[in-house]
Formats: structure tokens, C-alpha cells, sequence
């Protein structure tokens, strides 16, 4: 019945009763009423339809001027809605209406300026049901949940007696929202204690709690693990091709633990390359409609926060019996893919398997070997097949260039913390060609699947990449045009070729890595979907994501379609059905939960950057302005911290920012800094309560000596 209110109210562009909008659909019974009722709610909760204050109903769509969105709030008290395949609106703290960070809001739009404008008319939905804090105490006694600094909610929270009879001053709690009072001020429960503010690991916990990133599984998930075996046994082999003979290995990270992926490598007679990519069948083990598949559809993906991890699968599993351990046999599913000179797949089969891994190689020894000719004795069997695979990885990546790989090569800081957890350093992660050689043979496993079923014409998991919304790369190219740079070329086309070829014109202009970070954030979030609209980023027609399913959900699931398709060949009426239903939510509950992983993660990062750095007040440091605003501009350092320069600390003249220019410009002595500018800064104060990092310009004389600025 949605769909007949839709068609029905599509050409209607004033509100309607319920009765009306039965009478128009010609319904008879009290049953079709209430179908009629439920339908519509249900176009409400998903704001396809906009309930008026006296009840009656209009498409959202026809109401150019209202919009519904998620509501996120600056530290500076605006903020933006954040509106599905349209342009962000700016919101004002003037205009917020009493809306708070992540309500789900109703908004009238109208233009000032250039951009534009709304204002919060109504809170559709607020979602407070658990949130994090201290334990902190009023002069009466009373015991409040005190926010942290960064949280960009005003609420006051009081806490029930009887839920914090086990805590101290200095918790840190989870705590679950029982009623509103009013005015922002709440009555929650504490649900459990996370640690103390002084003990290691609390920080980081209580920013996953945050995202709803928890770190235990419960009971019912411990008591399924104790079948889980720790060994393969010979029963689960039946029915696998046995690549045990076969030299096969894992390629990862000094401290990985969790291994999902190994490969192998053939040189065929006819001169093409056979190429084995391997993953763990963490599907064998992590069942539908159990504790542990419950368990991993809610978290979605593991967590990488710091040092530390929070996985998707309990140890047992993770590092465990789906991990692909040197010298043990383990359930795989493999696609092995026949590939030319050009990169073009000429044969492919995907199939369960079996293997023992050969060797659990490092990149930094795999580097060696394939970058500088360093050979570990232990590596010495493997040098032939790992320059082979070099061979390949060069010519799909020369393949995936050519039709149009976009190349985003953005720095990114690790974390080094001592064992109390204290971050004690900040370090650009490396990535040299072994990393890419995984990069580029997951992303061919993935492509093979992904085309494999889709022109089977299945239901499937996909992982897509929209195309860029032009108005984001016109106000990119105009910002280029700022900064005094001409490019070459039809910027009109939107096509992958088009993205890459603003990179390279970019590549040697002393803004690149600024440049290239913008344009990255100009581009749509990859996602998952039922549907199929190709990955703009990675120039591919057909993309899933089956290479990692230890640790990421969709990944999971793509091993489970594959089984059923593929070795059950169950393929009825029911089972697509079915499917088609599922996969919707599937894959939007798993591209949410791959934001929070990310949000997460990024938060753990400001903090231990503040943290860091509250350590090295009153030190300078080399930096480049970042980010221009109109209360100052952010200046990184080449260990990728950022700090803000605030314009009331920058002396000699009255600074103001001009945006037509991307420079702030003082009043008298016309003085500029600008985007890209190198400039020399002090720490001055570091917060790693508000995760925040402030500088202060530092002058330099003409023999090159510093002083503060005066």
C-alpha cells in the first residue's frame, strides 16, 4: 500500500487528512483503514511523508522548502543537516531551536548570500538512550554525569541513587536515559562503569562506548564459543578443493593478529599469471540466527582505536580458527583468477577450500625483498613467487590507472603509547609496494567476485562509490582557481579519468597534500548496497567487499551468498526474495556501523594527539596552514598534528578572514596568511579532555632567529 499513497500523493501539493487520502484511494473496510494507517506511519518514520501540526499528510518532496536530516553541531554551536543526495544546510545557534547534536530534525530553508540557510522548526526524533560521562557530585550532594568537553550536546544529566551505589568520583559510566525533565536536563541510570579517568584504557573505551562500540560479548556469545573447535577437523574438509600441496602465505603487519587474507602466485605456460587470493571462511563458524551472528551483525566491523582493537569476533575466532596461522590447516574460500599482461581476467574460479600457510611474511621483509633485493634466509624459498607477484601487482595497477584509478595517497598518524597507555609519540604510517601489492590483489578478488554474481543477476552485497555532486567539485575547482592555479581540461566530466586527471595537474603545486585531502572530502562516503551503481574511487563496474570477513560484516555475508549460490545452488523464487528484503537493511545497518568504527577512531586520535602534546607546551614546530576560517586557521605539523592559531592571538594588526582570497588578511599592513603557507608555531595549550591543540604564531627576524610574536 506505500507505494499506492506514494503515487497518490506525488501529484498532490497540498496537505490531506488520513480520511481524505482514504476516500482518494477509494478504500472501503476498517481493515484497509488501519493498513492505510500503519503504511503511512511508516512513510513518516522514513520521512518520505511530512505529518503537519494539525495532522495532515504531504510528500516531503513536494514541500521544497521543509527538509528533514540529521542535525550536526559545531563546538562553535552552529552546525549543519545533513541531507541525503542534496547539499548540507548551514543552521546557526540562533536558529537550533533547542535541537542538539544528532536530532533527527524538520527544517525551513531560506537563502542568505551565497549558501544556503535553515532553521530548526521542529525535533522529529532524539536519540539519547545511552550516553557517557564522569561521576561528578553538585554542592548538594547530588550526583550528576558530568559530559566531556568535546561533547557537543548541552544537556545536564542526574543520576538515580540506587544505580550508583558502586561508583567513586572519577568514573567513567555508560549510562541509560530514563525520562526528560525539560530545558535539556535528564534522569539516567548507570548501566555499567567503564574505569576510572586515571586508569589505562578508560579514554579509549569511553569513546567507543560512545559510538556503541563495546568491548564484551556477553553471555550467550561465550557459551557458543565453548564448540567452537581449535582445530580444523577432517569432517569439515568434505567438499573443499585441498590447496594444502600449494605454496600459499600471508602477507601482514608486524602486530597483526587476526589474518584473513593469503595468496598464491603461477606463472602459466601461455606467459599469464594464475593468482590465488584466500580468505578465511569465518562463515563455517559465525551462523545465522545465533549469538555470535547476532553479535557481529550489531557491531558490524572491528575497531581500530590507537593501539588498541576491538574485534568484530571474539578471539577464539579472530586469532583463532578462522585466523590463517602459519603451518595449520584452515577453511578458506578462494578466487583464483587467471590474469594477463594487460590485467584482464581471462579465466576465474571461486570455490571452498582448504590450506596450510606456508609463512607468515611481514611487509617490511616482503619490502626488502621486492623494493631494496634484502633477503631474510627465512624469506629465501619465497623470492621467486614474491617477485612474481610484484610483476602482477605492477600491471594492475597500471591497468587500474588506465581506466581511471583514482589515487588519493593521504598521510595518516599512528599513535605510540607506553604501557600505561599514554601516547608518548606520533608517526606517519608507512606504505611502500607491499602494502599495495595486498591493496591491489584484494581489490581484483573483490572485482571477480562482485561480477561474478552480478551477472548471475542475484541479489548480492555490494560496495559502491556514487559519483561526486558537481556543486562540491565546482566549489573545489574554484578553490583552486583561489589560489592562482589554471588546470587543463573538461571539468564538467565527472568520470574517474576526469578526478584523476585535477590530481596530477595538482601533484607538484606545494598545496598537494592539502588539495588532494579536500578534494577527497569533496568526493561521496563509499557505502554498501543491494544495488549495483559501480565505485566511482575505484573506477569499477562491479565492486563487493569478500576479502576480510574476520573483521567487517558485509564480508560475511558475501561468503554466505557465494555458499548459496555457488555450492548450494539454491537460487529459488523464495531464497531471492527473501534476500532482496534482507540485504537492505543489512547493508545500511553495516555501512552506520562503519561510520561509528570511523568516527570512533577518529576521536582516539584527537584525544591522543592532545594528549601527546600536552607534554610539549611552550616547544615549536615547522608547520602548514591547513584550514583558513574566520576565527583563525589550522596549521598541521609534519607528524600530522593539528593545531588551531586563533586570530585573536596573531599580533601586529587586525586580522580578518576573506574568503574570496583563502587568506587572513591583516587591516594596516595587509600582512597574509593563506592556505599552503609555511608558518613557525608554539604550542601554547593542549586539552585532552576537549581534544583540542592551540598554537601561536612565532616570528622570524631576517637572520632567522625566532621570537614570540609582539
Amino acid at each position: 500500500m506505500k507505494d499506492q499513497i506514494l503515487d497518490l500523493l506525488k501529484n498532490i501539493h497540498e496537505a490531506k487528512e488520513l480520511m481524505e487520502i482514504n476516500d482518494l484511494l477509494g478504500l472501503t473496510s476498517a481493515e484497509e483503514y488501519k493498513q492505510l494507517q500503519d503504511s503511512i506511519q511508516e512513510l513518516v518514520d522514513s520521512y518520505d511523508v511530512f505529518v503537519t501540526k494539525k495532522g495532515k499528510y504531504i510528500l516531503l518532496k513536494n514541500c521544497p522548502g521543509i527538509k528533514i536530516g540529521k542535525l550536526s553541531v559545531n563546538k562553535k554551536g552552529f552546525g549543519f543537516v545533513i541531507l541525503d543526495k542534496e547539499e548540507d544546510l548551514y543552521v546557526d545557534k540562533k536558529n537550533m531551536n533547542g535541537a542538539i547534536h544528532d536530532d533527527i530534525v524538520l527544517v525551513e530553508v531560506f537563502a542568505s548570500g551565497v549558501r544556503k540557510e535553515a532553521k530548526v522548526v521542529r525535533i522529529i526524533k532524539r536519540e539519547l538512550n545511552d550516553i557517557v560521562g564522569t561521576i561528578t557530585f553538585d554542592e548538594e550532594g547530588k550526583c550528576i554525569l558530568k559530559l566531556d568537553a568535546d561533547d557537543k550536546r548541552n544537556l545536564i544529566v542526574y543520576l538515580t541513587d540506587e544505580s550508583i551505589k558502586d561508583c567513586v568520583e572519577g568514573h567513567k559510566v555508560l549510562a541509560k536515559v530514563l525520562k526528560e525533565y525539560g530545558n535539556h536536563k535528564y534522569l539516567a541510570e548507570v548501566i555499567k562503569i567503564i574505569g576510572h579517568i586515571n586508569d589505562p584504557m578508560t579514554d579509549i573505551l569511553s569513546i567507543a562506548y560512545k559510538h556503541g562500540i563495546y568491548e564484551e560479548f556477553g553471555d550467550e556469545v561465550e557459551a557458543e564459543l565453548v564448540d567452537i573447535p581449535n582445530e580444523v577437523s577432517e569432517k569439515e574438509l568434505a567438499g573443499r578443493r585441498d590447496l594444502t600441496d600449494q605454496v600459499i602465505f600471508t602477507i601482514d603487519g608486524d602486530d597483526t593478529k587476526d589474518i584473513d587474507d593469503a595468496i598464491s602466485i603461477k606463472v602459466l605456460d601461455n606467459g599469464n599469471y594464475e593468482l590465488g587470493v584466500h580468505i578465511a571462511d569465518v562463515s563455517n563458524y559465525v551462523k545465522e540466527n545465533t549469538a555470535l551472528g547476532d553479535a557481529a551483525y550489531s557491531r558490524g566491523t572491528s575497531s581500530y582505536l590507537a593501539d588498541t582493537v576491538i574485534p568484530m569476533l571474539p578471539h577464539k575466532l579472530s586469532n583463532g580458527i578462522c585466523s590463517l596461522n602459519e603451518g595449520v590447516i584452515r577453511l578458506t574460500m578462494s578466487c583464483v583468477m587467471e590474469i594477463d599482461h594487460k590485467g584482464k581476467f581471462v579465466n576465474y574460479d571461486i570455490f571452498p577450500s582448504y590450506i596450510k600457510s606456508s609463512k607468515r611474511m611481514t611487509y617490511k621483509k616482503v619490502n626488502d625483498i621486492i623494493m631494496r633485493d634484502i633477503v631474510d634466509p627465512e624469506y629465501a624459498p619465497f623470492v621467486d613467487d614474491l617477485k612474481a607477484m610484484n610483476e602482477l601487482h605492477m600491471i594492475l595497477r597500471k591497468e587500474k590507472n588506465s581506466r581511471g584509478y583514482i589515487n588519493f595517497e593521504i598521510d595518516e598518524g599512528k599513535i605510540v603509547q607506553d604501557e600505561n597507555g599514554k601516547a608518548i609519540d606520533i608517526i606517519k604510517r608507512t606504505r611502500e609496494e607491499g602494502e599495495k601489492l595486498i591493496e591491489d590483489f584484494m581489490i581484483a578478488a573483490n572485482e571477480c567476485v562482485a561480477t561474478h554474481i552480478y551477472n548471475m543477476d542475484l541479489p548480492f552485497m555490494y560496495r559502491i562509490h556514487d559519483t561526486p555532486k558537481p556543486e562540491k567539485i565546482d566549489e573545489f575547482m574554484n578553490l583552486v582557481k583561489i589560489l592562482g592555479y589554471k588546470l587543463k581540461g573538461n571539468f564538467n566530466d565527472l568520470s574517474p579519468k576526469g578526478i584523476q586527471n585535477i590530481l596530477d595537474q595538482l601533484e607538484d603545486k606545494k598545496e598537494f597534500e592539502i588539495l588532494c585531502s579536500l578534494l577527497l572530502r569533496s568526493m561521496r562516503k563509499a557505502e554498501y548496497s543491494k544495488d549495483n551503481i559501480g565505485h566511482f574511487g575505484l573506477a569499477s563496474k562491479a565492486y563487493t567487499h569478500f576479502t576480510s570477513p574476520i573483521r567487517r560484516y558485509p564480508d560475511l555475508v558475501v561468503h554466505r551468498l557465494l555458499k548459496k549460490y555457488l555450492v548450494e545452488q539454491d537460487m529459488s523464487m523464495t531464497t531471492i526474495q527473501t534476500l532482496d528484503n534482507s540485504l537492505v537493511e543489512i547493508a545500511q545497518h553495516s555501512s552506520e556501523r562503519e561510520v561509528a568504527a570511523v568516527d570512533a577512531e577518529r576521536d582516539v586520535f584527537d584525544m591522543k594527539v592532545a594528549e601527546y602534546m600536552e607534554d610539549h607546551i611552550g616547544e615549536e614546530y615547522e608547520g602548514t596552514i591547513t584550514t583558513i576560517t574566520n576565527f583563525g586557521f589550522f596549521v598541521e605539523l609534519p607528524n600530522l598534528v593539528e593545531g588551531l592559531v586563533h586570530v585573536q592571538t596573531i599580533k601586529g594588526d587586525y586580522f580578518t578572514y576573506v574568503p574570496e582570497l583563502l587568506a587572513m588578511i591583516g587591516k594596516s599592513t595587509k600582512k597574509q596568511y593563506r592556505l599552503g603557507d609555511k608558518v613557525r608555531v608554539k604550542c601554547v595549550a593542549a586539552s585532552k579532555e576537549a581534544s583540542m591543540v592551540d598554537f601561536e604564531l612565532v616570528k622570524v627576524d631576517e637572520d632567522g632567529n625566532q621570537e614570540q610574536e609582539s
